[in-house]
């Protein structure tokens, strides 16, 4: 009777754990495809470029303060770069003789929104009143059309991206992240953007970094050093004809 007993134990646990194998490969399938659809059918911005060439871009986030702004823009000529800055209305409206002498010397501008808000919060509504005021401001400075956006803090959601894009601006982020507001060393900021940038990266950086002027003619020398040729956000990505993988990196679609 205890034999009888003990094999039943011992078929109902085989049986237990093959139930469990079995499920957990079947919810391993399922996740593995939800995956695959939400990868697919999520937009998601630029993060970086696949290019045949060794074209790069730098870019400058300007919410708060313009202390340095000035001293960067003097690294750029100096190396004869071009970049891309993305302004908050606010700032923008503040500093305007800052947007007209980037605009003089070549360089590109985007917005950064309105007022630096979690925008994946807001409704479609206030997304095109963010957006459409704060390319508004930077145009009556420039003079200049707005093709580009950056969310504030990075943050987004689809509602975000395909309202961006039915307004006409692209969206984009990043993948070299200086970390300048971190108050690291220009060292440390030269460092982490020289060893992390490859072809058709997008460089973060901010205006108002304290050692990120300091950190500018390192960088720019030693990539330029490399082969990496500076072009403004707006002459590294595609415009029309192009898919994003899950990593967002864009691709010409041929």
């Amino acid at each position: 009777m205890r034999f009888v007993t003990i094999r039943k134990k011992s078929i109902l646990i085989a049986a237990a754990f093959c139930a469990a194998f079995v499920l957990a490969g079947f919810c391993a399938r399922r996740a593995e495809a939800a995956a695959v659809y939400w990868s697919g059918a999520r937009s998601l911005p630029v993060y970086s470029v696949e290019r045949g060439d060794n074209k790069i871009a730098i870019s400058f986030d300007c919410a708060w303060g313009d202390a340095h702004t000035g001293a960067i823009l003097q690294a750029l000529e100096a190396a004869n770069v071009r970049a891309t800055f993305f302004t908050v209305q606010f700032w923008a409206e503040k500093y305007p003789e800052h947007l007209r002498e980037m605009a003089a010397a070549g360089h590109e501008i985007g917005t950064h929104s309105a007022t630096h808000s979690y925008m994946s919060r807001l409704s479609e509504a206030e997304i095109r009143a963010e957006l459409s005021s704060s390319a508004a401001a930077i145009t009556a400075a420039t003079g200049e059309e707005v093709t580009l956006f950056r969310p504030p803090y990075g943050d987004y959601d689809d509602l975000l991206i395909d309202t961006a894009a039915d307004m006409g601006l692209l969206t984009v982020q990043w993948d070299v992240d200086s970390l300048d507001w971190k108050d690291l060393s220009s060292e440390e900021i030269a460092a982490r953007i020289i060893e992390r940038t490859r072809k058709g990266s997008i460089i973060l950086c901010h205006n108002n970094g304290e050692h990120t002027a300091e950190a500018l003619p390192a960088v720019l020398d030693a990539l330029i050093a490399k082969g990496f040729e500076f072009v403004p956000v707006g002459e590294l990505v595609y415009r029309e004809n192009f898919t994003i993988d899950n990593a967002g990196r864009q691709f010409r679609q041929n």
